[in-house]
């Protein structure tokens, strides 16, 4: 048998591009629906979170995640895990993709993914809220979709805002969040909130929001008036709806109904804008892109 390749950080992202990858998630929305199924272990604080997908004709993807918050006092990171891809064919181990790797990208190119679709194409002032290792991706991603743009980071700890800008291109820090809102064609938020960052009335016609960090029931980025006001898009359904709080949470109070939600990728169409809209995207993340990004850096590495 055929041993399974070994794809690691920093030789498998060399071989990557942010436009390859939308264009590998786009096709992989083309072939039947994913299965998809999560499951998790618990004791105490710590997680052990197992994702796994099955897409017909492209493969199956197993991603355990493994999350210590202890680990953090001891300099250590907090997430770990890995991934393992199989054959479609025969169901053997074709690669053991770094988990970090296939993270970094499935999640920042989620959300380029979206917004070539969904932001207007002049879009030139990009605003990261949240300064942690997302924000740093997302910089990467949008970076390679809207060429030129200038870049804003806002977060709540001012300071980690500033190192995270001095480190980038094209970036600078602010801490009036109001304002940076106001002024940006795009705003993508990687933050850990449970309450709102993003108010509603802040927004203007032309915008496109981006929504990442929220993950659990009990989170939300954004309040209910940005809502209301935006054209509401999600990369699946069935991750997102029902699990997370930033849609969960007002469909449960009729904030805002379960038609309001308008297209998945899987419904591609429907993925447009006027100049006028505000376009909302939830960024779930569901294992089926972990699978479309794994295989895409499997062909990569080959090619």
């Amino acid at each position: 048998m055929d041993q399974p390749d070994i794809i690691p950080f920093a030789e498998g992202q060399a071989k990557l591009d942010w436009r390859g990858l939308v264009d590998a998630l786009d096709a992989g929305h083309t072939r039947p629906k994913a299965e998809i199924t999560d499951s998790f272990l618990y004791r105490g604080d710590d997680t052990l979170l197992n994702r796994a997908a099955w897409i017909d004709g492209l493969g199956l993807a197993v991603k355990s995640a493994t999350i210590f918050p202890g680990n953090n006092a001891l300099g250590k990171p907090a997430v770990n895990g890995g991934m393992c891809l199989y054959s479609d064919q025969d169901g053997t181990l074709q690669a053991i993709v770094d988990f970090h790797l296939v993270t970094k990208w499935k999640t920042a190119g989620d959300s380029l993914c979206a917004a070539l679709k969904l932001a207007r194409a002049d879009s030139k002032r990009i605003l990261i809220v949240g300064a942690g290792t997302v924000a740093r991706s997302l910089h990467e991603a949008y970076s390679a979709g809207f060429p030129g743009a200038q870049f804003r980071i806002w977060n709540r700890t001012a300071a980690r805002a500033m190192e995270l800008a001095q480190t980038l291109p094209n970036t600078e820090a602010v801490t009036d969040l109001k304002k940076a809102v106001e002024q940006a064609d795009i705003i993508t938020c990687a933050t850990m909130s449970t309450e709102p960052v993003l108010r509603g009335d802040w927004l203007r016609p032309g915008q496109h929001i981006d929504l990442i960090g929220a993950y659990r029931p009990d989170m939300r980025e954004a309040d209910d008036t940005a809502l209301t006001r935006a054209r509401i898009f999600v990369d699946s359904f069935d991750t997102t709806i029902a699990h997370i709080g930033e849609l969960k949470t007002p469909l449960d109070q009729g904030v805002i109904t379960r038609s309001d939600v308008l297209a998945d990728y899987y419904t591609p169409g429907a993925f447009r804008r006027e100049d006028d809209d505000i376009t909302l995207f939830k960024n779930g993340g569901g294992a089926h892109l972990d699978l479309m990004t794994a295989r895409y850096i499997l062909d990569r590495w080959r090619a």
